[in-house]
Formats: C-alpha cells, sequence, structure tokens
C-alpha cells in the first residue's frame, strides 16, 4: 500500500498520537498548580473565604453554594454541579461556561495543568 506524499504527514501525525500515552492525573502536580494559580484567590481550607470562596469539598457541590460567600448572579443561579468535566469546562474557560461570573482568571489551558487541579481538588474533602 502506497500512502501518498500529501497524505504522509497525516498519517505521521495520527501515528505519534496514538502512541503518545495520556499522562495520568497527578494531584501533587495539581496542589502545586492550585498554589500558583487557584490560590491566590480561593483558599483549600475548610470555611475559608477569601476573594473566591473556599474549594475545599467543592468536587460534588452546586455552584454557588458556600454559605456566606456573595457570588455572582450568574453563578448562583448557574445550576450547575461541580463535576470533574464540569470543572474541566470551566477552569478552560469560566466565563465560556458561565457568562457574568465575577472571577477574573481567564481559565488554565493547559489540559494537563486542569485535570492535575481537578485531581487535587478531588483530595479536598
Amino acid at each position: 500500500m502506497r500512502i501518498s506524499m500529501i497524505a504522509l504527514p497525516f498519517v505521521l501525525a495520527l501515528a505519534q498520537a496514538i502512541s503518545t500515552p495520556v499522562q495520568a492525573q497527578s494531584a501533587e502536580s495539581g496542589k502545586a498548580v492550585f498554589r500558583q494559580t487557584c490560590g491566590i484567590c480561593h483558599d483549600a481550607a475548610p470555611d475559608r473565604n477569601r476573594v473566591g470562596p473556599s474549594l475545599f469539598g467543592v468536587v460534588g457541590r452546586k455552584t454557588g453554594s458556600v454559605p456566606g460567600f456573595h457570588y455572582s448572579d450568574a453563578n448562583r443561579n448557574s445550576h450547575l454541579l461541580w463535576d470533574p468535566a464540569t470543572l474541566d469546562r470551566y477552569l478552560e474557560n469560566p466565563r465560556g461556561i458561565m457568562p457574568g461570573t465575577l472571577m477574573a482568571f481567564s481559565g488554565l489551558k493547559d489540559a494537563q495543568k486542569r485535570q492535575d487541579v481537578i485531581a487535587y481538588l478531588e483530595t479536598l474533602h
């Protein structure tokens, strides 16, 4: 079977993508990313709100539900559940999933770092 010169780059890219292993999530790496990126506004300890609400127990929690924290209408009324898939989409582009959010963070574009942060958040319970 001959592969045309036009198709060759696509075939090579596909072969590389298939053979490149997906890295496992790392809660330890996620903790470091959290401290650098999220920890500016959020705390990982329970009942310790900052500019943003505490993220202790965030995985599985409904949006806008930390008692005593003043949320934007967008967050309070979004009726989302912070599961890993929703967190991934939100961390990538907060305003894309929740227009009107007061969160100033523009997003974490690196998919591996998002997965690591989510793995870390899953340890906070």
